[in-house]
């Protein structure tokens, strides 16, 4: 079993590492589009002819059996376009609006994703179908990928920047909190410890990741009884820019060499 795992930077390393966990004998291979991070800066026709050309390149070349696209900007986008072109199945990553709408008790909820995930339509659609009677709060994070980007590079996290990207989700209205803020990109949950540290009170999370292995199971199938884990995956960067350093040491702890 080989598994393609997707994404514009090292966000999608959160969901590799929960679609691992459930299938630790499978063949990874892990793609960062590095060279154009971050999406948010694309304009929504370039995005998807972009993710087009990178993951078709991979599909021809390792032939994977399932794709996963974790990327919340560019799944709301390509993912359409993708299972046209091609046969094997496709896991998106899209904003956990339902789960919240489930979890808030509060009925104020928040959404932290990236300027372009906060635009697209999808997004509001999601809103509109699972959100009824709550009061989301969106939040686009121009900088927060790339805080978590740095430290996994080994770089400490800017606090400072963090504390005031989240600071609009947290909503006090009437007496009520915001309880539940969803992590609408890949990258966030590489925040998870700053986040719980730097938020004004105590939230529910919500990291889609382990949702999204569990798709990805039900796709492929479990881990069969007594199966070896598999050998290292390979870590690809479109800049070609060489992992050094922490970076090496992260994605060594996840089984890939750069």
């Amino acid at each position: 079993m080989h598994i393609l795992v997707f994404d514009s930077g090292l966000g999608g390393l959160t969901v590799y590492d929960d679609i691992r966990k459930l299938r630790p004998d499978a063949r990874y291979t892990y793609l960062a589009d590095d060279a154009v991070f971050p999406y948010g800066r694309l304009e929504e026709d370039a995005l998807v002819a972009r993710v087009q050309a990178v993951v078709g390149a991979e599909i021809a070349r390792s032939k994977p059996d399932i794709c996963v696209i974790a990327c919340n900007t560019a799944s709301t986008l390509v993912l359409p376009h993708l299972r046209a072109a091609f046969s094997i199945p496709f896991v998106g990553t899209v904003p956990a609006v339902k789960p919240a709408g489930l979890a808030t008790r509060s009925k104020l909820f928040s959404v932290l994703a990236t300027p372009g995930t906060v635009r697209r339509d999808y997004t509001r659609g999601l809103i509109e179908e699972f959100a009824a009677g709550c009061a989301v709060t969106l939040v686009g994070c121009p900088g927060l990928a790339g805080v978590a980007e740095a430290k996994l590079r080994g770089t400490a996290a800017d606090r400072a920047v963090i504390a005031a990207e989240i600071a609009p989700a947290f909503v006090e209205v009437e007496g009520r909190r915001t309880d539940v803020v969803v992590l609408a990109c890949t990258h966030y949950p590489l925040l998870m410890d700053e986040l719980a540290a730097l938020a004004p009170w105590p939230v529910t999370w919500i990291d889609p990741a382990p949702a999204i292995a569990k798709r990805v199971t039900q796709l492929v199938g479990k881990m069969a009884e007594g199966a070896a884990p598999g050998a290292a995956g390979r870590a690809l960067f479109t800049s070609g820019r060489k992992a050094d350093g922490a970076l090496v040491t992260a994605l060594a702890a996840r089984g890939l060499a750069g």
